[in-house]
């Protein structure tokens, strides 16, 4: 969840300078712990377990809020009785520290769990470690990064979010187009840097299209807000009453409060993966293993759905279950973050 607003191209620019400081510390060696994570014999499962509680512990570092990964470490703990060490930072706090220990040639984290574009960084730098999983086979093949060096594990997606004491849920258009009738002018806000969003958009409609539908929604004059937390507490207090390219996360912890909030899945529905990787210096592999295995399984994916958090796998049960999206492209992400922005700045902000 985001929790402070940073654009896009600061975010890269933050990120390329921790890779650029790590890259000389990457060794080109063989993956140490190569066997224990790809191993799939029948007695894979139980063996994890074994070794896992011989470990001991697992050492995590993540971007998860502390009230979701609270009863997901609960629940791990529970079960296995290996302890879960934790450190919680923003994604960028997350690459920066991952690298810093790379860089001093310290293996502290076993597994890292954050955004994809983060994550994607991480596995460009080779710091984390193809592993297996079975409840790989719950999960959409779509959702694979084509170098499995690490896996969505949830989902945030892009609604339409409003405030239910004025505007009905009849009222949402079904596509995003269906804004710009003249009826929504002054009715719409944007978070202020969402040229992720606007990337989305462009590559499932394509460029004349999308740059054809903001041309018009600039027309419309939408409100900016900075930050997308913000946004919605501004939509459940009734000063916004509509926010386009809202996160989902944010408007269902918003309404599971109480609030006076609705979202809706406006077509095109963007997801954002989130994503969890196992260090390539993992010094608890098996433990590592483990925890991915149960971030992964219905019972924590079920956990996530149930806080508002989309999850990933088509065993649990949640309502974006039935939702159809789009994935974007973490890859893309990175290699196009310095084109989106600059648009986006010269649509709403230079206004």
């Amino acid at each position: 969840m985001q929790t402070r607003w940073m654009s896009s191209v600061a975010r890269a620019a933050l990120i390329a300078a921790a890779l650029a400081v790590a890259a000389a510390a990457q060794p080109q060696t063989a993956e140490p712990n190569q066997a224990v994570l790809m191993y799939k014999g029948a007695d894979r499962d139980k063996r994890v377990l074994e070794k896992a509680k011989q470990e001991g512990t697992v050492s995590v570092y993540t971007s998860l809020s502390p009230t979701d990964a609270k009863p997901i470490v609960a629940a791990f703990e529970a079960r296995y009785g290996v302890k879960v060490e934790m450190w919680r930072g923003q994604s960028e706090g997350v690459v920066q520290r991952v690298l810093s220990e790379a860089r001093a040639k310290r293996s502290g984290v076993d597994v890292v769990e954050t955004n994809g574009p983060e994550m994607e960084s991480l596995a460009r730098e080779q710091v984390l470690s193809e592993f297996y999983s079975p409840s790989f086979k719950d999960l959409p093949p779509e959702v694979f990064p084509k170098h499995h060096l690490w896996v969505p594990d949830r989902l945030n997606f892009y609604v339409v979010a409003y405030n239910t004491n004025k505007v009905r849920p009849e009222e949402i258009p079904k596509t995003y187009e269906g804004f710009l009738d003249p009826k929504w002018k002054g009715r719409l806000t944007l978070e202020a840097n969402d040229s992720e969003w606007m990337g989305g958009l462009v590559h499932v409609w394509g460029e004349k299209r999308a740059m054809d539908f903001f041309r018009r929604l600039v027309e419309l004059k939408p409100e900016l807000r900075k930050g997308h937390i913000l946004l919605m507490q501004l939509i459940a207090s009734g000063e916004v009453e509509v926010g386009l390219a809202a996160y989902y996360g944010n408007a269902a912890s918003a309404k599971l409060r109480g609030g006076a909030v609705g979202w809706a899945a406006v077509d095109p529905v963007i997801a954002r993966p989130q994503g969890i990787g196992i260090s390539r210096t993992a010094p608890h592999p098996n433990a590592a293993l483990l925890f991915a295995d149960f971030m992964l399984s219905p019972e924590a994916q079920n956990i996530l759905g149930e806080r508002g958090r989309g999850p990933v796998s088509r065993a649990a049960k949640s309502d974006t279950s039935s939702m159809k999206y789009v994935m974007s492209d973490p890859s893309l992400i990175l290699d196009e973050s310095g084109k989106w922005e600059p648009l986006w700045e010269k649509f709403f902000m230079s206004k």
